[in-house]
């Protein structure tokens, strides 16, 4: 069975789920607007450019996580699909994602995005394997830390690497769809690596290498 895995972010959706989520937190005011957007937005610059210090990052990102019951975490999630994430829902993702389906393809969403966060999205998607960054849990709740090896850059490929050991499956005539700099240390693995509406660096790259380069933007 072949593989076809895909990013998540500004690929399969037409934003980044990430840094929306902070988006939304501040507009809530749940937290404070100032102070953590201004570092959000730095965050997120840096990850456009391929230079983002990922476990500075995430100390900061999963904080919120670390002093919420799960309760409220599952409730906020709910709105925050409703209200940032059903907007940003590519048609043209999902129609890729069934030509796949349709052809017998194992599909797999591989994200440096927090599982707390994309879990719920890629069930939305319809696609039963997550590889995304995990976040820490002890009885019951979120620690506000991550654990294991961040599913990011080359953390993609020995995260991917991983779970194809423990299932059996294999990159053979393989597929990556990605729109990110960030990620050609996976797509240099695959058979068929695709830059989705690519940003600058990633354009280049595959223009380079003769890679296809696709849009699922209207």
């Amino acid at each position: 069975m072949r593989l076809a895995l895909f990013d998540l972010d500004n690929t399969l959706l037409g934003g980044d789920s990430d840094h929306a989520w902070g988006d939304y937190m501040c507009e809530r005011g749940i937290l404070d607007r100032a102070a953590h957007k201004a570092r959000n937005d730095q965050f997120y610059e840096a990850y456009l450019a391929g230079t983002l210090n990922i476990a500075e990052y995430l100390n900061f990102s999963l904080e919120l996580l670390g002093r919420t019951d799960m309760e409220q975490l599952a409730q906020w999630h709910q709105e925050f699909m409703r209200d940032r994430i059903e907007p940003i829902i590519l048609a043209k993702g999902e129609a890729l994602l069934a030509e796949h389906r349709a052809a017998g393809d194992k599909l797999v969403i591989i994200t440096a995005t927090n599982r707390f966060v994309t879990g719920p999205i890629a069930e939305r998607l319809g696609v039963d394997h997550l590889l995304a960054t995990e976040c820490e849990m002890q009885n019951g709740r979120y620690t506000g830390r991550t654990t294991d090896i961040p599913c990011f850059q080359g953390g993609k490929v020995v995260r991917l690497q991983r779970w194809l050991d423990e299932t059996g499956y294999s990159l053979q005539d393989s597929y990556f769809y990605s729109d990110s700099i960030n990620d050609l240390p996976l797509l240099e693995q695959v058979t068929h690596p695709f830059a989705v509406d690519p940003d600058a660096k990633l354009l280049a790259e595959a223009q380079q290498r003769g890679w296809k380069i696709i849009s699922l933007r209207d």
